[in-house]
């Protein structure tokens, strides 16, 4: 959003603060107001799916369609999964509810409340608005630092984290959420209950590269099992052909040009930088990846010279 900020300051110069609490504000209008409602949505569709989910196990409808059957492996694979459900139905259907029950509450009952929420929010509005106004001159400050301790290269660095961090954002944010609303659409159109839940996990999920078929796959034999045929079918189908070819188009493609960065490279910064970091490593290995490269570039074009003097 700096990009936006700074066509703010433009417009109004010499007020600091007036374009940082208006940037401030347009930030939590355009993503916070949306959390709200997202949240609400969810605890009332989380509900929904909960019931759902309970009764289909207490009714025991579930049965494997006869194609799944025929398929080599997987029908055998299939069948005894539901074999097992049948031999020992109550057993199994305490141990998915005893896993489901603990979301249900944390989900029905926000921890601290709506003055828990409001102080968690507020947090990061207060230190965005700082900032907003400060970041021009705290920028400023870390180049002068850096250009003492790398010389004229710290440019070059700083650079390549910029841009890496915008591509990832843009590369792995967009992307989920483009993901998350295209699988939405798919389960709304398959007639689940919680297709807002349901393409909000997707879209949580999508950040892990190849995360995706976990969520709209299980969907999809979900609905094989309870009879939904044509529904699970073409669900499974939307997920491989339009949400899962997102996520392999979009996310390395818009990574890997501004950056210049290697696929492979990529991939393995996401994936490494999730394991060694946790969820932040998500953007902070990509970063961490283009910052060695181009301190390899650096040194590829520096050696240039002397070998043409030589």
């Amino acid at each position: 959003t700096w990009p936006v900020y700074a066509r703010l300051v433009r417009i109004a110069p010499g007020m600091p603060n007036l374009t940082a609490l208006a940037m401030t504000v347009t930030l939590a209008a355009a993503f916070v107001a949306p959390m709200v409602w997202l949240i609400a949505v969810l605890r009332t569709e989380i509900g929904a799916a909960y019931a759902m989910v309970r009764d289909e196990l207490a009714l025991s409808t579930l049965h494997t369609p006869a194609f799944i059957l025929q398929i080599p492996w997987l029908g055998e694979q299939v069948q005894a999964i539901m074999e097992r459900f049948s031999s020992d139905r109550d057993a199994l259907r305490a141990e998915i509810l005893q896993w489901i029950d603990p979301w249900i509450a944390k989900a029905a009952v926000p921890p601290g409340g709506v003055g828990h929420f409001v102080a968690y929010m507020g947090f990061p509005l207060l230190t965005v608005f700082f900032f907003y106004r400060d970041g021009a001159r705290l920028a400023e400050q870390a180049r002068q630092i850096l250009r003492r301790f790398l010389g004229y290269r710290s440019h070059g660095y700083v650079k390549a984290v910029g841009d890496t961090t915008k591509a990832v954002v843009y590369g792995i944010v967009l992307t989920a959420l483009v993901q998350g609303i295209l699988a939405g659409l798919g389960y709304w159109v398959a007639g689940l209950q919680a297709p807002v839940l349901l393409g909000a996990l997707t879209g949580l999920i999508a950040l892990i590269p190849f995360g995706t078929p976990f969520v709209w796959g299980s969907a999809g034999v979900w609905l094989l099992l309870t009879g939904h045929t044509v529904a699970g079918v073409g669900l499974l189908l939307w997920g491989a052909l339009v949400v899962s070819s997102v996520d392999n188009l979009i996310r390395p493609l818009v990574i890997s040009s501004a950056t210049r960065i290697p696929f492979l490279l990529v991939m393995f910064g996401v994936l490494g930088g999730l394991v060694a970091f946790g969820p932040v490593g998500l953007f902070l290995g990509p970063v961490v990846l283009a910052v060695l490269l181009g301190v390899w570039h650096e040194w590829l074009e520096a050696g240039h010279p002397r070998e043409s003097t030589g």
